[in-house]
């Protein structure tokens, strides 16, 4: 099993696909998506084909410890994105010459399904109100929603009344919620808006601070019993590795899209569950990482729960289930994502669409961005 060929795509919305095979006609897929920056991606690839073009595909650590020793954790977020994207495939093409699920080869199956959670928008509790009711009504029961726009270094208790309305208007329709601060609040603010927040009994707040900041995330998560979420930002087990040591975290959110594919955040979720912490995987992209998501939380025992990208405000023009051949395995049942059981990551890609949608290769680009004053505006 001789790697012949690597392909890369530029799926709509805003996905990058990549595609493995080998010299006897095995083929894998992955995702290597970086959300807004998937040109830089698609161009990582290049030195990626230099060096394992002609490489044994079934040789994945092999392949994942030349390429990042070779210098792919220097290259941040790009370069771990394109190696996560290969990892991917590697395990798909393997999974499929052997006729099993990743997770049969990475030491068997731990549970049937996983919790899965969806995303809700809106700036007043009647429109949060509808939107957790139409996720209700599409079989989730638990949502993630912001907390709010970017606040200032010190806040007033009319503020936190309004993050709180907000919360109280998802419960109400029987939603647990967790709350996404996306690192934009200040450490003193940050602290007020936390404890504000306790008694509602969240499922987590994400990213109260960055994940630049350790020492201000491990003062919150002595303040509050709330969970504390990060890890979207952490690109290897060693990014992690302090925010372990320094109980900062609960609940970690690696996305295996970015941090090295399923590799390596297997790798993670087992220095988590030393810590005794919980793996929520990050996953507001596409179907290959959802799936790869899936094969982790079929062997890690310590997955908690799973986002995913269904009617992401994101995915405009094409959602998560358009270029799969089996949307069933990534629809839910009673709020669970069932374990995939077929090959490899456990999904079919239609290829025909692919290499069509790619032949217009998007451009996507955070809608947000901030001002010289410090608001935000539409990109």
């Amino acid at each position: 099993m001789i790697i012949d060929r690597i392909e890369t795509f530029l799926v709509p919305p805003r996905w990058v696909f990549v595609r493995v095979e080998t010299s006897d006609g095995a083929v894998g897929w992955g995702e290597a998506s970086l959300e807004g920056y998937g040109e830089a991606v698609v161009g990582a690839f290049e030195p990626i084909r230099d060096r394992f073009i002609g490489h044994d595909a079934r040789r994945i650590e092999d392949i994942w410890q030349i390429a990042y020793r070779g210098g792919f954790y220097r290259g941040g977020p790009v370069l771990m994105s394109a190696l996560s994207g290969f990892d991917q495939a590697l395990w798909d093409l393997k999974g499929h010459a052997a006729g099993l699920p990743a997770w049969e080869m990475l030491g068997g199956r731990v549970r049937d399904k996983i919790r899965a959670y969806a995303w809700i928008g809106g700036d007043r509790p009647h429109e949060i109100a509808d939107a957790a009711q139409k996720r209700r009504d599409q079989g989730f029961t638990a949502v993630k929603m912001n907390a709010t726009a970017e606040l200032d270094w010190i806040g007033t208790p009319r503020l936190f009344d309004e993050v709180v309305k907000r919360v109280q208007a998802a419960q109400a329709v029987g939603m647990d919620v967790g709350l996404d601060f996306h690192g934009r609040v200040h450490r003193p603010m940050a602290k007020q808006l936390a404890k504000a927040l306790e008694p509602l009994g969240l499922l987590f707040i994400e990213e109260p601070l960055l994940s630049e900041n350790p020492e201000g995330l491990k003062q919150i998560a002595e303040l509050v019993s709330t969970p504390i979420a990060l890890g979207e930002r952490l690109y290897s087990r060693w990014d992690f590795k302090r925010f372990f040591e320094l109980g900062a975290v609960d609940i970690i959110q690696p996305d295996l899209s970015h941090a090295g594919g399923l590799s390596e955040c297997r790798r993670i979720a087992a220095m988590a569950e030393a810590f005794d912490v919980a793996v929520a995987p990050h996953c507001p992209l596409g179907p290959l990482a959802l799936a790869a998501c899936l094969q982790l939380a079929g062997t890690a025992p310590n997955v908690a729960i799973q986002e995913m990208s269904l009617g992401i405000h994101y995915n405009v023009g094409h959602d998560l289930l358009n270029f799969i051949t089996d949307p069933e395995v990534l629809t839910t049942q009673d709020g669970y994502l069932a374990i995939p059981t077929k090959p490899g990551l456990g999904v079919t890609i239609d290829e025909q669409a692919v290499r069509e949608v790619a032949k217009d290769a998007h451009r996507w680009r955070n809608p947000v961005w901030r001002q010289h004053d410090g608001s935000f505006a539409e990109w």
